[in-house]
């Protein structure tokens, strides 16, 4: 037994499952998780030494690597001055100022700690500046752990959502309704149905924790219509996207605003940070100013500001971009007979047949098996990619072209076998 599986088996007995979070523990590709020990650029060093590269990356904030040296000298110097003061302090209106320059039009950040948070607050706003109880959210999408959210469709396009875990009460999941992505008749048929009671409509722009599902800008301003057109507000899930395809968020992209953005990950910069945008109007509905109440001890902690701060900056430069753009460009060019989905610096080998699809449906489970062996091999040729078919693999800023070189190599060679 080696010392990664001693850990684990000693984990098991403390934490459910042995993990504090459910896919670490490596269920779907099989063997037991790798302990890590310290992160160095785009390197991830193991608890007997291995050294893996990383492309998950703490599942996205760290856009900028590992342990990058303006976020260490920031965060030191932070802590210095105390872990948490539990009142207000300059450094989270800096960094609100900083993500009210990436959205154009809004007027107010409110801070909290985690994507589930921020979705969890910005339904919230939505209810209290609509009156109306339904939330509209799509198959493929996740928007964290909230009760409302753990929802999926029922056997009809159009259905109520029915939980998808336990512990998830039916009355809930009747305040969310269901419909696929990239289908306007299904999104027309919900509005005609529930318009009147629905407050919000919530969609990643890019679905990115189901597969990579590229969603047509069409699709996408279909849903911005709607919502006008039926007085919901329409809250893009930014949490992976935001700030990752340039020093904006994927609304640019594709052109499609949103009254409601929900933004995690990177502007954290690796520490536990998220955020709710919006216009005055419905941001203002919040307390201590409105009606709407939401709290949190731990929200703009000095230390976890100091690390988001550090990151925009260095975002705001420009560099990070156009070396992410250099290494998607390297990575269309390589020779390859696996099929890989790219969008900017996300990345996901598409292991069934087809056209790589747009909906969570056009997924076939017969994508676990090959993946699993991928994921083997990656292991052993000192890659480190998520432990999951339907996950996706982020660049950051430290990566090489040589490190997609042997990502692809690698791949290609474990399909062979």
């Amino acid at each position: 037994m080696d010392r990664h599986e001693s850990l684990f088996a000693r984990a098991q007995g403390v934490l459910p499952g042995g993990v504090s979070s459910p896919v670490r523990a490596f269920k779907s590709v099989g063997g037991h998780p790798r302990y890590i020990v310290r992160g160095e650029g785009a390197t991830l060093v193991g608890a007997e030494g291995e050294r893996w590269t990383d492309f998950c990356l703490a599942w996205g904030p760290l856009i900028l690597g590992h342990a990058h040296p303006s976020i260490v000298e920031a965060v030191t110097r932070s802590v210095r001055d105390g872990v948490a003061f539990g009142t207000v302090h300059e450094g989270e209106i800096e960094l609100g100022e900083k993500i009210l320059q990436a959205f154009p039009g809004r007027d107010r950040v409110r801070l909290v700690c985690t994507g589930t948070e921020a979705v969890m607050t910005a339904l919230r706003i939505a209810r209290g500046a609509t009156g109306r109880p339904k939330v509209l959210k799509f198959g493929g999408c996740y928007h964290g752990h909230g009760d409302g959210m753990l929802v999926k469709a029922g056997s009809g396009l159009v259905t109520l959502g029915v939980g998808d875990s336990a512990g998830v009460s039916p009355a809930v999941a009747a305040d969310t309704v269901v419909v696929p992505l990239d289908d306007e008749q299904a999104l027309d048929d919900a509005f005609a149905k529930w318009g009147d009671e629905i407050a919000a409509a919530i969609v990643e722009p890019l679905p990115a924790n189901n597969g990579l599902l590229t969603q047509r800008p069409e699709w996408l301003r279909h849903l911005r219509a709607a919502c006008t057109k039926h007085g919901a507000l329409l809250i893009l899930d930014e949490v992976i996207t935001g700030f990752r395809f340039g020093y904006h968020g994927y609304e640019r992209v594709v052109d499609v605003p949103a009254d409601l953005t929900t933004l995690g990950k990177i502007v954290g910069g690796g520490m536990p940070v998220a955020a709710v945008v919006g216009r005055a109007a419905e941001m203002d509905l919040l307390a201590p100013k409105g009606p709407v109440y939401q709290a949190g001890t731990m929200a703009g902690n000095p230390v976890c500001v100091a690390a988001g701060i550090a990151t925009l900056d260095v975002l705001a430069k420009g560099d990070v971009y156009a070396h992410l753009d250099a290494l998607g460009r390297h990575f269309d060019a390589l020779p390859k007979r696996s099929r890989w989905v790219r969008q900017g610096p996300i990345l996901w080998p598409w292991l069934g047949a087809g056209e790589p699809p747009r909906t969570d449906s056009a997924i076939p489970s017969s994508v676990r098996a090959p993946f699993g062996k991928m994921h083997a091999a990656w292991l052993e040729a000192g890659i480190y990619f998520p432990p999951s078919a339907f996950e996706v693999g982020f660049l950051c800023s430290a990566h090489t072209t040589g490190d997609l070189d042997r990502l692809v190599e690698v791949a290609e060679r474990a399909l062979d076998d």
